[in-house]
């Protein structure tokens, strides 16, 4: 079973970041993500990705007709080595000795242990699942199950608050909004990544919490883009928050849903709050719409804000 956050490689010395569970025409759907050179195993952005794929690999690129996207895709018979999150962090644990960035793992997932998280339902995805990790490099740590992720996520609230790990700091949060080129405000941002509690330092190093979903999602439904929107609505459901995509479901008179395909607007708002959101209008054969907010990786121009919460 290969699953989002894993990682793919190829015969060519490419390693894909798996984003969806369910196949595309025997093809999982992911994004280059790293390319064996000379040197060794270098990190490349969504353009650099892009833009090598095009020159030398055009066979990866891949439009979806169910998420009416561009990504990447790769077929299950060129894929040379899965590298599976648990199995790496398993594998972590027994090492004799770790270097500065495992021995952080470690630490935190001692932590995490301690207050009752089972460490079999979790893993380590980025730098860290393939090795190669660097003294700069962050954790992402991978929870398997939404129990588990809420769990940990209310975990790292409290270590917080105990000062067994730190909130990240004004230059984390400037470096992180930076990274992201959202279309939110600098403040706007932070407000809302502060409260989500799925990242926090350890020993000076940032870590990232990831939900993966256990259970396999009905098939995905064909929709049809629309146009661009922006309007007002309040959160009725906020159950997938985290989900890839996200999900929210609004009271809004012309659409159901906002779903978001970019990890900036995750677990943006809660249940009974209203939000602002730009984004693409899409429209399923039944008639019922939703706002995607990430039809590109960056999602330039598209956002989702919360703009009142229910006690304000």
């Amino acid at each position: 079973m290969i699953y989002p956050k894993d990682f793919i490689e190829t015969a060519e010395g490419l390693i894909f970041a798996v984003v969806a569970q369910a196949l595309e025409q025997g093809k999982v759907l992911c994004f280059l993500r790293y390319v064996k050179e000379a040197s060794g195993w270098k990190k490349y952005d969504t353009a650099e990705a892009n833009a090598l794929l095009k020159r030398q690999h055009s066979d990866y690129l891949h439009y979806s007709s169910v998420l009416d996207a561009h990504l990447h895709a790769v077929p299950i018979s060129r894929i040379t080595k899965h590298h599976q999150p648990r199995r790496r962090l398993q594998r972590i644990i027994q090492l004799n000795e770790p270097d500065a960035i495992e021995q952080d793992l470690l630490q935190l997932c001692h932590l995490f242990q301690q207050q009752g998280v089972d460490l079999m339902k979790t893993g380590v995805t980025g730098s860290l699942l393939i090795g190669v990790q660097k003294q700069s490099s962050d954790i992402d740590l991978v929870c398997y199950g939404r129990d588990v992720f809420n769990e940990a996520r209310a975990i790292t609230r409290e270590l917080i608050r105990l000062g067994h790990l730190q909130e990240l700091n004004d230059d984390d949060w400037e470096q992180a909004f930076q990274r992201r080129s959202c279309a939110l405000s600098y403040g706007e941002y932070v407000w809302h990544e502060r409260r989500k509690y799925n990242k926090a330092i350890i020993n000076g190093r940032k870590f990232d919490l990831n939900f993966v979903e256990n259970e396999v999602k009905p098939a995905s439904v064909n929709y049809q883009k629309c146009g661009t929107a922006t309007l007002q609505c309040k959160i009725t459901d906020a159950t997938r928050a985290f989900d890839y995509p996200a999900e929210f479901k609004v009271d809004h008179e012309h659409i159901d849903t906002i779903v978001s395909f970019t990890a900036t607007y995750t677990g943006q708002a809660l249940g009974g709050e209203t939000v602002e959101v730009s984004g693409l209008l899409e429209q399923m054969e039944q008639g019922s719409r939703r706002i995607v907010v990430g039809s590109s990786r960056e999602a330039h121009g598209e956002y989702i804000k919360v703009i009142q919460s229910p006690d304000a």
